[in-house]
């Protein structure tokens, strides 16, 4: 039989509870069950969003602002292509509301994709083929993988022409407006705000590449080919893909462009060990400069690293403007 002093304190952690539930059911920011305390949770969190490498990170964040949560797969100064997805960075693919990609840049991003979650920035514009030597490269392959361009048929490094990558942003803007219609609106400001930047860009390279009294550019691999077809530029690279080594067939025929039309500057690249290119500098008489394919976070941003590409191939054509 319960005692004065416990019926007492049972009426009392009674009363207590039954005000704590009058309070819960009258306010309107409480919820009185868990499950619509996580629902509010989830309704108010920002869309998880991951990009696989750097040009794709620096353009989710112009168009998602601060309406996402990003995430990006590539740290910085690891080479794209050497990507190996671990078991946090599978989850982040699954759980994101999309994953922003280019197909063919990263296998293993490739295979963890799913299809209704992801956007293949490279379908948002025409493409161009894999390289002017790809058929060259395969032959010398043997055995050995294949460069990743040759299998997917075209050149992934879209995001070199400005004018492309405008493209890409205003789709960018329609797909995650699509994920998150509470902010519709800003990702689609936001996306056009983007692509006047870029057009803005863009017009900065039609202008200083006019007047150059070079047109051709050897490159250490052929990363620059949209570049070359945006400001009618010839691309000659050592390689297709960077993990491949060229043969003596190829650096031989190079040599020979470069010789022929009269090639001052052979372009490196930041990632990529720059022996093969000084090899063939020092037999064509001519000297060594980087050129950033942007595969990786540069020391300041997209558009001031593409900036500094323009200063430079200035310098190595000889462009007055």
């Amino acid at each position: 039989m319960m005692s004065g002093f416990s019926r007492s304190r049972a009426a009392g952690l009674l009363a207590g509870a039954a005000l704590l539930t009058t309070a819960a059911c009258g306010s309107g920011a409480a919820e009185t069950t868990a499950t619509g305390s996580a629902q509010t949770s989830a309704s108010s969190a920002k869309p998880e969003v991951v990009a696989a490498f750097y040009p794709l990170q620096w353009l989710t964040e112009q168009v998602g602002g601060s309406d996402v949560q990003l995430t990006t797969l590539t740290a910085p100064g690891v080479e794209p292509h050497d990507l190996e997805l671990g078991v946090k960075q599978v989850s982040d693919i699954q759980n994101a509301a999309l994953t922003v990609y280019i197909k063919g840049v990263q296998p293993a991003v490739d295979d963890a994709v799913a299809a209704d979650k992801s956007f293949d920035a490279a379908t948002a514009v025409t493409t161009l083929p894999a390289g002017e030597h790809a058929e060259e490269e395969e032959g010398h392959a043997g055995e050995e993988e294949h460069g990743h361009e040759e299998e997917i048929g075209y050149d992934p490094h879209i995001w070199l022409d400005p004018s492309r990558l405008a493209t890409v942003a205003t789709k960018l803007g329609e797909r995650l407006a699509a994920a998150d219609a509470a902010h519709a609106q800003a990702y689609k400001d936001r996306a056009a705000q983007t692509a006047a930047t870029l057009g803005t860009l863009d017009q900065e390279f039609t202008k200083g590449l006019t007047t150059c009294k070079a047109k051709t550019l050897v490159t250490a691999h052929e990363a620059f080919g949209y570049l070359a077809d945006r400001y009618k530029l010839k691309q000659v690279g050592i390689t297709l893909d960077p993990e491949t080594e060229p043969s003596p067939a190829r650096l031989s025929e190079v040599a020979k462009i470069a010789k022929a039309e009269g090639v001052t500057t052979i372009f490196t690249e930041a990632l990529v060990s720059p022996k093969v290119a000084e090899v063939l500098a020092s037999q064509v008489g001519a000297k060594t400069a980087v050129l950033d394919p942007l595969e990786s976070k540069p020391s300041g941003d997209y558009l001031s690293a593409m900036r500094d590409n323009l200063k430079t191939l200035q310098t190595a054509l000889g462009c007055t403007a």
